[in-house]
């Protein structure tokens, strides 16, 4: 990923230190501006200093950032630092979920009780907007929104895959091998969404449009980094799977709709209408072989299933309100404008 463009001190003082040897200084000055930063900040959801800060210290765990140097990816101070601000961004994200009630299930009610999470999640509708009345400028603001995660699409619930077992494992691997493409690069889902951004003449390449998104859709992503990358919240990486599978295919029923209202046909709407038939399966897999079959070997994560699927709605329906309020007033839902494909 191309070095982005720094919010605050924090993420100044992480991308001037990356090119550096670990062992050259620097550390220091970062986990001051960190804790400084932290302290200050008035909600670190949006907080596009502390999101930014830890979109970078993640990618060092996934394709890299340009010009960084390659030991700081397990460079103990770096961990604790990055540790410092999960901790404030997962009791934030549990403060702003609710969480349905706790009581023993096996596989099928825990299914169900995802389901009904799912089916009254009541945040604003940017696929109906889409499908009815976005502009092509706004459909291609929407792309650059998604482009953050859609690009490495399925690598951050890859994660979980050695931390869970039997029939969870079975049906990760499953959904996983479908997001791959079953072994054909062409087929692949990042590869799909890339083929839709080039027909708006969008960059391809991932992390291009990190400077134009807000923190919200950063903390989307991280969420799921946090949640993939910690084995101890395994459960919720498995939720927020179930969830994400569960509002999947109509949405993108209606994004593909949209698109095709627009003018563009099936090298653009191919990704969308790939997610309609795929998720409605996972969607099944999902609830019932792996957030059910994961709580029935390991009752205890039940709660962090239930937080993952629900913090996956909230803050969908958080950037989603942000997109929709920015729109309603003629206005971008991006920070800068986004530039065409290079």
């Amino acid at each position: 990923m191309r070095i982005p463009e720094a919010r605050g001190a924090a993420s100044t003082a992480l991308l001037e230190l990356l090119p550096q040897a670990p062992n050259s200084g620097g550390i220091d000055a970062l986990a001051l501006a960190v804790q400084d930063a932290l302290g200050q900040t008035t909600g670190i959801l949006a907080d596009d200093d502390l999101q930014l800060t830890l979109f970078c210290l993640y990618e060092l765990h996934y394709s890299g950032i340009d010009v960084a140097h390659v030991e700081w990816e397990w460079e103990p101070g770096l961990i604790s630092i990055r540790r410092k601000i999960e901790r404030t961004f997962e009791a934030a994200l549990r403060d702003v979920v609710e969480l349905p009630s706790l009581e023993p299930r096996d596989s099928d009610g825990v299914a169900a009780v995802l389901f009904e999470l799912a089916a009254a999640d009541t945040g604003p509708s940017v696929s109906r907007f889409v499908a009815k009345k976005a502009s092509l400028e706004q459909a291609r603001e929407f792309l650059i929104h998604k482009s953050i995660y859609q690009l490495k699409e399925a690598d951050p619930h890859t994660w979980a895959i050695p931390r869970l077992s039997g029939r969870a494992k079975a049906a990760m691997v499953e959904i996983q091998a479908d997001e791959y493409g079953g072994g054909r690069q062409d087929r692949m889902h990042s590869a799909l969404f890339a083929r839709t951004m080039r027909g708006l003449d969008l960059e391809d390449s991932y992390g291009c449009y990190v400077d134009a998104v807000p923190a919200l859709t950063l903390a989307s992503t991280n969420m799921m980094s946090m949640f993939g990358l910690n084995r101890r919240l395994r459960g919720a990486i498995v939720g927020h799977l179930a969830a994400y599978e569960m509002t999947s295919s109509q949405p993108n029923r209606l994004y593909g709709n949209g698109f095709r209202r627009l003018g563009f046909e099936e090298d653009v709407t191919w990704y969308f209408d790939e997610h309609v038939e795929a998720d409605a399966v996972h969607e099944q897999i999902a609830g019932r072989d792996l957030a059910g079959g994961l709580v029935e070997a390991e009752p205890e994560l039940l709660e962090d299933v239930y937080f993952g699927a629900a913090a996956a709605l909230t803050l969908d329906g958080m950037l989603g309100e942000h997109i929709m309020a920015a729109w309603e007033k003629g206005e971008s839902s991006l920070r800068t404008t986004a530039p065409a494909r290079a």
